[in-house]
């Protein structure tokens, strides 16, 4: 939700100070007065530019899954944001489609979970969740995210807008992804918008596909193919960074809609949530519950009673994508890489 213009003009003098203090911690990198520490094992870092979701888990596992196919070992290091006990959301998604084919270190300073890991068991590829920002840790690629459905090359920096760095900072950045493009969404304004502040950065698109569903009522039970779908209309909610993103795609399927809430990102949901949710279900007439991977993780102690509870699995398609990969592994073969 955009923050009423009156408030944002308020929060304005501190936008301006965190511009500087973004600009000036990425040049104390660029210039080496501040070091950064360089893993053995090559680094892909999958990052974006604003808070909020822009499909940064769904690059890292369309990575994954291709280097796994190559037969090469592949580890994931994230923050862990917002999680518990060494883990996150994300994370168990991640581990749940990639299982033990990969490992995860999870933790603030992911340097030292890299290391760890190459003590441990050989790696051939590191991926860096949501690592644009995080210049202690030298990367050989970094692969930026930017939402075409989203995108305004006006939109301010924090905390008056949803930036966390100046559009110039796609200078640092190895490719742009355009997520979300579809047939409803082109991805020509956002485009246009980042070749003025990165001419020559390669730029790809991407659209959200859907995978199919899983009722996780009875996890047993195999997921649904994707032209069958959940009993309709159904009661859509989530707690995720774009949830209007979410809804949209739902909407693009053809899935039907009888009433839907919103949660805050990585919302911890309880059994008093369970009720509300399946109370408002019922009285819009709903007849099944519906939302995302990622919050079935944040929903696994949480028992619904009166309706069946699914979730949509879905992937990152790239245009370009050979294009694409080949890019990533030129740019790790070089070893040159991008330490800020």
């Amino acid at each position: 939700m955009t923050m009423p213009l009156p408030y944002r003009l308020l929060l304005l003098p501190l936008s301006l100070m965190y511009g500087a203090a973004a600009r000036l911690h990425a040049w104390l990198y660029a210039q080496g007065i501040y070091t950064t520490k360089r893993l053995s094992t090559p680094v892909i870092s999958v990052g974006n530019l604003t808070v909020g979701g822009t499909g940064k888990t769904p690059m890292v596992l369309w990575l994954a899954e291709r280097f796994l196919a190559e037969g090469k070992h592949v580890g994931i290091l994230s923050r862990g944001y917002r999680g518990t006990g060494g883990s996150s959301d994300e994370v168990e998604m991640m581990k749940e489609r990639l299982g033990d084919r990969a490992v995860f270190g999870v933790g603030s300073d992911r340097y030292v979970e890299g290391r760890r890991i190459e003590a441990e068991q050989p790696v051939n590829v590191f991926l860096l969740d949501d690592g644009f920002q995080h210049l202690e840790l030298a990367r050989d690629v970094d692969i930026v995210l930017v939402d075409s459905t989203t995108f305004d090359s006006t939109k301010w920096l924090l905390p008056a807008g949803s930036m966390r760095e100046p559009l110039s900072a796609l200078r640092r950045a190895s490719a742009l992804v355009l997520t979300r493009v579809s047939s409803e969404h082109s991805d020509s304004t956002a485009r246009q918008a980042t070749r003025k502040a990165a001419e020559d950065l390669p730029t790809f698109s991407a659209e959200t596909r859907l995978l199919g569903f899983r009722c996780v009522s009875k996890p047993q039970q195999a997921d649904v193919a994707e032209d069958e779908l959940p009993p309709q209309p159904v009661f859509a909610f989530c707690g995720i960074g774009n949830p209007s993103a979410f809804l949209s795609d739902l909407k693009r399927w053809g899935i039907g809609i009888a009433g839907q809430h919103v949660f805050g990102d990585h919302h911890s949901y309880t059994s008093h949530d369970a009720k509300i949710l399946e109370a408002h279900a019922q009285r819009v007439g709903a007849k099944a519950l519906l939302t995302t991977e990622k919050d079935i993780q944040n929903l696994k102690k949480v028992h619904f009673s009166e309706l069946k509870l699914y979730c949509c699995r879905i992937a990152l398609e790239l245009s370009d994508d050979k294009e694409f990969y080949l890019l990533l592994k030129n740019k790790i073969a070089s070893r040159k890489g991008a330490a800020a």
